[in-house]
């Protein structure tokens, strides 16, 4: 029998898309991994009580807030997850850093480069106490695209010289779909840009090691008025329905991405292609138990399957046996896995707040060049 962990009380401030899958993760983790601390759903944060109280009995916390500032101060939490749009993570996710709790914070980091340089510098601060922070790329955690970055990183591709990206969803190509939060400048930052191309920044960045050092870049707005959510008159659309831009990686590969929620037929393909001088490897997310493969050459070859299900592959041996899937969720109980093992450690989790300013700042700059007819915009590092 395993000795009694130490628990540890989870307060997470939101609750309606990442806060239902971020609940699945924190009730799942310790059934299946082995964390040093077990999570305890202390408290739900919720603006309004009656549906904060109806999403906590629904995914089991024991307890809700309609103050976030009293959820962070409360003596039962130890870890705080924003689960709120982009433009409260700064405000929240410094205070709780302040009081001394860890921070799993939602991507991206923030909504702009300014907020996102004062979370990392409150993330560095609160580091010398022991108190962690990690940004939740939860891409990152798809057991294919871990192996992708092992792949990429023992050698097995060479020269890396070609990256492709792409995040494709068609959830807004009808124009009588409503306003939401997200088509807002003042909560989202941006918008396919920040909520899918934020996703593939990272991933890119992940899996070849790399960091992206300069864009040239075009946005579009596709339907610039839609209907109110209360329902009466229109809205304006604030922000980008679509980004494409080019990009240079700091090893000298070059490379395109995509993000846009206009594309007909697409429901979440999010797609990685990386070309090296000895192999080329390929995801895409809507095969997301798969990772294909080519090296050599000859007119007759091409790319193979991995089928990425075996106990050797990243987080899978917690899992089923050998060629039973995983899906979505997962990621983010891989996710809150490795952030309950650093803090455990007394080590950094990955991303970190600095890795989520990395990805801020790149967006930063696609908005800047297409702004600018597409010109070359370096991304500022600091």
């Amino acid at each position: 029998m395993s000795p009694a962990r130490e628990t540890i009380g989870i307060g997470m401030v939101g609750h309606a898309f990442m806060g239902a899958v971020h609940s699945h993760a924190w009730r799942s983790v310790h059934r299946f991994f082995d964390p040093p601390l077990v999570p305890r759903l202390a408290v739900l944060g919720g603006r309004d009580e009656t549906r904060a109280k109806a999403a906590a009995e629904k995914f089991g916390w024991e307890d809700v807030e309609t103050d976030w500032r009293k959820l962070v101060a409360r003596d039962d939490v130890g870890l705080v997850d924003v689960c709120t749009p982009g433009d409260s993570h700064a405000e929240i996710a410094i205070a709780a850093l302040a009081a001394g709790k860890h921070v799993l914070c939602e991507k991206p980091l923030a909504n702009s480069v300014a907020e996102a340089e004062a979370m990392a510098e409150a993330a560095r601060r609160a580091r010398e106490r022991g108190v962690r922070a990690m940004v939740a790329f939860n891409y990152r955690r798809v057991p294919a695209l871990a192996h992708a970055r092992k792949l990429v990183a023992s050698g097995a591709l060479g020269e890396i010289r070609h990256v492709r990206a792409v995040y494709l969803q068609d959830w807004l190509s009808d124009p009588e779909a409503p306003m939401t939060w997200r088509l807002r400048r003042e909560s989202a930052g941006s918008g396919a840009l920040g909520d899918l191309g934020a996703h593939i920044v990272d991933a890119a960045q992940f899996v070849t090691g790399e960091v992206i050092t300069g864009v040239s870049a075009l946005t579009n707005t596709f339907v610039k008025q839609r209907p109110a959510e209360s329902g009466g008159g229109t809205d304006e659309v604030t922000v980008d329905d679509t980004a494409l831009f080019l990009a240079r990686l700091s090893g000298g590969a070059v490379a395109s991405f995509e993000a846009t929620r206009f594309a007909l037929g697409r429901k979440n393909a999010m797609r990685l292609e990386v070309n090296g001088a000895k192999a080329s490897l390929a995801f895409d997310f809507e095969a997301m138990n798969e990772l294909q493969w080519y090296e050599g050459t000859g007119t007759e070859a091409g790319f193979r399957r991995i089928l990425v299900t075996e106990p050797q592959h990243p987080y899978v041996g917690a899992w089923w046996p050998p060629g039973h899937l995983l899906g979505y969720e997962h990621t983010f109980t891989h996710e809150v896995a490795d952030l309950l093992d650093a803090i455990g450690a007394g080590t950094d989790p990955a991303p970190g707040f600095d890795d989520g300013l990395r990805v801020q700042r790149v967006l930063d700059a696609v908005e800047k060049s297409a702004a600018a007819q597409a010109h070359w915009t370096s991304v500022e590092e600091k």
